[in-house]
């Protein structure tokens, strides 16, 4: 009996025990997650109060910047305009030739038979973004905006309504614009066709689709103010500067981004990839840039898509020669050679000029009587290319306006990546301009993944740099991509 209930109440101690011991643990673990929430709240409304601190400085900041007011400013800007300023027809069509400077309709129009009403869809890592009508429709455009809206969209970056717009338009550049400047444009804008027309909504994932987040990226990518000449240099390379900085907007394509997607202002100018298309090097850098081409090089480049023995324009600059440059003065086109001949060399490691590489093939003769097995680069080279670029690759026609372009001695073939050949060949080339209306076919239909990325290895291993290799997994993910 005794030892029975000795049992019982050792049973009891240590029950007793058990007991306060997940008594313990329960409530260890109970106040390790209100903290964790508290944690969580405090940041929360840390954060919540660092974004109203901001929203308050954007809301209540009274200093604009107007550095396009200094006299300087004044004095290049006219000097350099390229039609007198005014009201009425001058002002318009002096917006006009602003508004292709700036290649608006390149962004805004998904339709060429509806120019400016937007709805071009601009692919982005968080999402897609659909550019908007700015057409004079009153309900689906810009047809009821204010001068004033249209000045701070174009300097600030905000809509309308307050809203935050994305960088997918380059305000950016364009806040270095003139107030002059950007009245003319908007002077022309008023006189195209309202198209009544609604784009689609944007299509962006969480939290990029908050547009007040757009604060906290203006904070560290944009620098809100109108572009100040420089008073050491002259009224030809200001006016370079102005445009290539501000109104043409050259960065947004040839300059690097940052892990924000901002412009990389370290690499300025330096090349970057666009939608599987490299923009390459602009800097003057004797071998990884264009500092071995001559000014006349560059005007001609600007205005045919043609610098002979370099380059010849593909893709989105086909379309950029195409829509804006060729229609600049030749006053204007000197400025812009200036100014990138003046800015800073960016060595990207290349050994050779992109255009010094090639030479002539003779796989017609070494081919001539052989039996070709498998997927073979020089046999698909003269099934699809020679008829064209000849079979030895040097071209047809020479120098004229619509001659077929060597692949010797050309920028894209000598590139240090396949990218952009591998590009020409899957989409073509169209590109129109005064001299010349240039077309090749695309080949995706026709060939697939391996045969093209045999083509474009056999085409940079004979004709150019034959470092540059592209598998037939990446030429797939390039025919996903957006020509």
């Amino acid at each position: 009996m005794s030892d029975h209930l000795s049992r019982a109440k050792r049973s009891d101690v240590h029950g007793g025990n058990l007991d306060a011991t997940v008594f313990s643990s329960s409530r260890r673990v109970a106040l390790k997650s209100r903290r964790r929430i508290w944690r969580m709240a405090a940041l929360a409304a840390v954060f919540s109060v660092f974004a109203l601190y901001l929203a308050w400085l954007e809301a209540y900041d009274a200093e604009p910047h107007r550095n396009d007011e200094s006299p300087l400013g004044e004095a290049v800007a006219q000097a350099t305009a390229p039609a007198a300023s005014g009201r009425g027809p001058d002002l318009v069509k002096r917006g006009e030739y602003l508004a292709r400077a700036g290649d608006c309709i390149a962004c805004h129009t998904s339709d060429k038979g509806r120019p400016f009403a937007g709805g071009l869809a601009i692919a982005t890592p968080f999402g897609t973004i659909y550019t908007p009508n700015i057409t004079p429709d009153p309900d689906t455009g810009i047809g009821r905006w204010t001068e004033a809206d249209f000045m701070r969209a174009m300097h600030e970056g905000i809509g309308k309504e307050g809203e935050r717009l994305y960088p997918a338009f380059p305000y950016v550049g364009y806040t270095k614009v003139t107030d002059q400047d950007v009245q003319a444009i908007r002077a022309y804008l008023n006189t195209v066709v309202p198209v009544h027309y609604t784009p689609p909504s944007n299509d962006l994932r969480f939290p990029f689709n908050q547009r007040w987040l757009m604060v906290l990226w203006n904070l560290f990518n944009f620098d809100e103010g109108r572009f100040l000449p420089d008073p050491k240099q002259s009224a030809e390379w200001n006016r370079g500067a102005y445009l290539v900085e501000g109104l043409a907007h050259c960065e947004e394509c040839h300059t690097p981004r940052n892990f924000m997607q901002g412009l990389k202002t370290s690499e300025r100018f330096s090349g970057a990839i666009q939608a599987g298309w490299h923009a390459y090097n602009i800097t003057p850098h004797k071998t990884s840039g264009i500092g071995d081409w001559s000014e006349q090089d560059v005007v001609s480049y600007l205005s045919t898509g043609v610098a002979h023995g370099r380059a010849n324009a593909a893709g989105p600059m086909a379309d950029v020669v195409s829509d804006s440059t060729q229609y600049l003065n030749r006053e204007d086109l000197r400025s812009i050679a200036t100014y990138l001949r003046s800015i800073k060399p960016v060595d990207r490691g290349e050994s050779r000029m992109r255009a010094a590489w090639g030479s002539p093939a003779s796989d017609v003769d070494a081919m001539r009587g052989t039996r070709v097995s498998g997927v073979n680069g020089a046999q698909l080279f003269l099934a699809n290319c020679a008829s064209c670029h000849h079979w030895t690759g040097e071209g047809v026609g020479a120098s004229s306006p619509g001659a077929y372009p060597a692949l010797l001695h050309n920028s894209v073939v000598g590139a240090s990546d396949a990218n952009n050949l591998a590009m020409v060949i899957l989409h073509g080339v169209r590109r129109t301009t005064q001299d010349a209306d240039v077309l090749m076919p695309g080949f995706e239909r026709d060939l697939n993944d391996e045969q093209i990325a045999a083509l474009a290895n056999y085409v940079t291993g004979q004709f150019g740099n034959p470092r540059a290799r592209v598998s037939a997994d990446e030429v797939g993910r390039l025919r996903g991509l957006t020509p």
